[in-house]
């Protein structure tokens, strides 16, 4: 199968989940600053959903602008990926309003956690159903998605002993390390 409804399908639903947290976002009580400034956990924690929906659209565009084609594994696959990245609207009201409190920035990270392991599992059947693509076989590296699943989980440690809004910041941390290390790795 070929990629371009495929990946206008995925571009769809991140459409979706995008416009479902801004439409989360609660609405400032007055026209004060004042109120605006009660919002911050809202807006801080948008900001990180809002980069994390990037990062999966943009890993998923550059991923998918390689591969030729496609099987009902990695639809599956995404699909559930999909899925539970969804959960993402969410999770990220449950945290805005429970900003200090572990459980809530623990499903987030856990969350994170499993769109990671499902990436790394489409990255693999995507090779599967694309042999011949050298191109993506150099892509579908599996250590930056490792990295991040590790980061995650020292922020799920950090945050059940001592700072649970440590987990959303070590999301944010991934992400920057994904897109920043092996470019200055590779230099």
């Amino acid at each position: 199968m070929e990629t371009e409804r495929f990946e206008a399908l995925i571009d769809a639903i991140l459409a979706i989940i995008i416009t479902i947290i801004v439409l989360e976002i609660p609405l400032a009580s007055t026209g004060s600053w004042e109120s605006l400034f009660e919002l911050k956990y809202e807006f801080a924690i948008y900001a990180i959903s809002f980069i994390v929906c990037f990062n999966f659209w943009n890993f998923n565009n550059n991923i998918y602008s390689i591969v030729n084609r496609i099987d009902y594994k990695v639809i599956w696959t995404t699909g559930i990926s999909l899925f539970v990245f969804s959960l993402l609207p969410y999770l990220t009201t449950f945290v805005a309003e429970n900003f200090y409190l572990f459980f809530p920035q623990f499903l987030y990270g856990l969350d994170f956690i499993v769109t990671a392991i499902l990436s790394l599992l489409i990255g693999k059947f995507l090779i599967q159903a694309d042999p011949g693509n050298i191109a993506l076989q150099i892509a579908m590296k599996p250590q930056p998605m490792y990295g991040t699943i590790i980061i995650v989980i020292i922020g799920m440690i950090i945050g059940y002993f001592a700072y649970p809004p440590a987990i959303i910041i070590c999301c944010l941390l991934s992400i920057i390390g994904v897109w920043t290390i092996p470019k200055l790795i590779n230099v």
